[in-house]
């Protein structure tokens, strides 16, 4: 298929395709003249999946090339392309602000918040360089309540991996399809719990802490009557019009 055929077919404008694949996001089709190429199903694709991985992942143009470079390697293992993308979708910026002393303590708490779990992780790992940041600095802001907890959220958080592993399980007869899957549930599946964190999250604080809803008082013989008549209070509203019809059309 040509470019405009690929676009048609993905619903990625023919402009992003292009910029993809300066990017380096695609691989080139193959050539049939000059300025000239055609793709194949397998460019659909990746190019859906590279889509995916930017505007709902939220991953940069550079994180998902080096994650798609990952599941292009001829015989990757699952657990080797999950490292790669670990690596590649793992990034931040440790605040220069926080003090070293707490980013020590914070260091030292997830050292044994692994050790405790019996995770048998890289020393170097990137996600335990974030939670590390990430607690310095809430302990920087005075916040510890999050810290406090940390052994809660460890144990929910090994429910969803073991989840996320089962789901790969399902499909050991292709390794290349394992290695994808593995992938977009950890770059996608990172957005879809964060929204199902936020929808529990709104659920649970309203149990906890909304006013309980007070029911109305029931009609009977001991109240007021409303009064006869056309109310007064109310707003009038405009008679419904068909969109067909013309409202200044009087016949």
């Amino acid at each position: 298929m040509r470019i405009g055929e690929l676009s048609r077919r993905t619903g990625v404008p023919v402009a992003t395709i292009k910029y993809y694949l300066r990017e380096g996001l695609l691989p080139p089709g193959e050539s049939t003249g000059r300025n000239q190429a055609v793709y194949d199903d397998g460019h659909a694709r990746r190019l859906r999946l590279a889509r995916a991985l930017i505007t709902v992942g939220g991953l940069s143009v550079v994180a998902a090339r080096e994650v798609l470079e990952a599941l292009a390697v001829p015989d990757r293992s699952t657990y080797g392309a999950l490292a790669v993308a670990h690596k590649s979708v793992t990034r931040h910026d440790p605040d220069p602000a926080v003090p070293e002393e707490a980013r020590q303590r914070a260091a030292e708490r997830v050292r044994r918040l692994i050790a405790d779990r019996g995770w048998e992780l890289p020393h170097d790992h990137p996600a335990a360089r974030t939670l590390t940041d990430t607690l310095a600095t809430m302990e920087h802001l005075g916040n510890g309540s999050f810290a406090a907890r940390l052994d809660r959220f460890a144990a929910a958080s090994e429910q969803i991996a073991a989840a996320d592993v089962d789901c790969v399980d399902e499909i050991r007869d292709s390794p290349e399809e394992m290695a994808e899957t593995m992938i977009v549930g950890t770059v996608l599946g990172d957005t879809a719990l964060s929204a199902l964190r936020r929808l529990a999250q709104q659920d649970a604080a309203r149990r906890r802490f909304a006013p309980a809803s007070r029911p109305g008082p029931a009609a009977g013989p001991d109240l007021p009557q409303k009064p006869e008549g056309p109310d007064r209070t109310a707003v009038a509203r405009p008679e419904a019009v068909r969109p067909d019809v013309d409202p200044t059309d009087n016949g």
